[in-house]
């Protein structure tokens, strides 16, 4: 029998090396039947803890709609279908490969965009996908820091380090949370960058791309905004429209506020920059695709075409009525000195530092039932975790969480960070709220 002890991999974190090898024993000593039956324990038990147990405030998430999530499984997504639709290389696919054709049409419809190439696997993969379609390895890039909550794919440790690009960081004003639009051209001037890339991991407040669409101009570089995260709120109307206000490109994950299965999409309005992404995608690097997660997605711009509007504004609404909440109950709430406001999108970020880092307080409130995770702010304080907290307020909306609700999930977090209440003791409480939103809105139904 082969060894499966993580020892073998010494570059995987104590913890998860630790993790590994306890569970790995586990099911090296067990039978067939046991392993059939252990992983289906483990699925339900996940879906009944994450679905319907917790209060989910982590911003990478969301609750799709089921009709969609069955399609997932559908015998479909294992069928190769190498080609464009309508010259595929592999035959009987007359009927599925139509799908293609209606999911392009409905993303272009809702973005009101004239290309869109949904054959990618992530939101990583489309930033890469991005990067070769506009670089070559060796360029110079600039792209959100760390600290204002660039993803790692913009970085050199994700897909532009390992794209050979070169990356320098956008100045960004900590004040408005924004791009410093003169910085920003001081430098590009110096640097002279292929690409410029706008947004990432949060984004509080919109973002000045008229004045990055300027500068990219006198540089000559391609604008890429990183709508990972923000793509349910694009589609809905409630955020910055990206491809008018300048972008060359969006990027994005289809899963987050967009509320899909996870996959990724990549948007534009330029014929020079489309036909390269679809050479990247066929015959480079996608070549065949689940086209069960291509049935998915259309369920998933279905609902945003129908409830999109709807949905980013109560997305908003909650995340302002819960900043506000948790700012009232003692909750260290990041605001940046030059808004009157915390947030105007899904997405709320707290101040890490009172509660031992990001990781910490994310880890101390999870046996309440309460998850968020950590994120870079632009704070002196220096820590070995990382300084923020980044809450989104996505998932609770599709299970109808409304503004007057905010002040109750308010209360619970501050039982556990501010009044130092034993998680185990207010998870009872977070179970009790959660058992009153079990249905699912925003969605289309049979």
């Amino acid at each position: 029998m082969p060894d499966s002890s993580a020892s073998l991999s010494p570059w995987i974190p104590a913890e998860a090396s630790a993790f590994i090898e306890r569970h790995a024993a586990r099911y090296d000593g067990m039978d067939l039947a046991t392993l059939d039956a252990e992983a289906h324990r483990l699925i339900a038990a996940h879906e009944q803890l994450v679905d319907h147990d917790c209060i989910n405030l982590y911003a990478g998430t969301n609750m799709p709609n089921p009709r969609g999530s069955a399609l997932l499984g559908s015998t479909i997504g294992s069928r190769p279908n190498l080609g464009h639709p309508g010259a595929k290389y592999n035959k009987g696919m007359q009927h599925a490969e139509q799908l293609e054709v209606m999911l392009t049409t409905l993303l272009k419809r809702l973005f009101n965009a004239r290309f869109a190439e949904h054959r990618v696997g992530s939101g990583s993969l489309a930033n890469l996908y991005a990067y070769m379609a506009t670089c070559r390895p060796g360029d110079a890039i600039m792209a959100f820091s760390d600290a204002a909550a660039g993803h790692p794919t913009h970085h050199a440790i994700g897909a532009a380090g390992l794209y050979g690009l070169k990356v320098h960081d956008v100045p960004f004003d900590t004040a408005r949370m924004d791009v410093d639009a003169d910085a920003l051209r001081d430098a590009a001037k110096r640097i002279r960058p292929k690409l410029i890339i706008v947004a990432g991991s949060m984004c509080l407040f919109p973002y000045n791309l008229a004045a990055v669409r300027s500068v990219a101009d006198e540089v000559g570089a391609y604008v890429l905004y990183d709508a990972a995260h923000m793509g349910g709120l694009i589609a809905g109307g409630c955020f910055q429209q990206p491809l008018a206000e300048g972008a060359d490109l969006m990027t994005g994950s289809t899963y987050k506020s967009f509320g899909g299965p996870p996959s990724g999409m990549i948007l534009t309005n330029s014929a020079e920059l489309a036909e390269r992404l679809d050479r990247i995608a066929f015959p480079g690097l996608t070549a065949n695709f689940d086209l069960g997660r291509t049935a998915a997605m259309i369920i998933a711009v279905m609902d945003l075409l129908e409830f999109g509007p709807a949905y980013a504004r109560t997305c908003i609404a909650n995340a302002q009525a819960l900043a506000v909440a948790l700012d009232a109950a003692g909750v260290a709430v990041f605001r940046p000195t030059g808004r009157d406001q915390f947030t105007m999108s899904q997405h709320v970020a707290l101040n890490a530092i009172p509660y031992g880092g990001g990781n910490a307080a994310s880890a101390r409130i999870e046996p309440a039932n309460i998850l968020f995770t950590s994120i870079g702010l632009p704070l002196p304080e220096v820590t070995d975790d990382a300084n923020g907290i980044r809450i989104g307020t996505q998932e609770i909306t599709r299970w109808g969480f409304a503004a007057m609700d905010m002040d109750e999930i308010a209360g619970l977090i501050a039982r556990v960070l501010v009044k130092n209440e034993a998680p185990q003791n207010v998870k009872g409480d977070v179970i009790a709220l959660r058992r009153l939103f079990q249905k699912l809105h925003y969605i289309r139904e049979a």
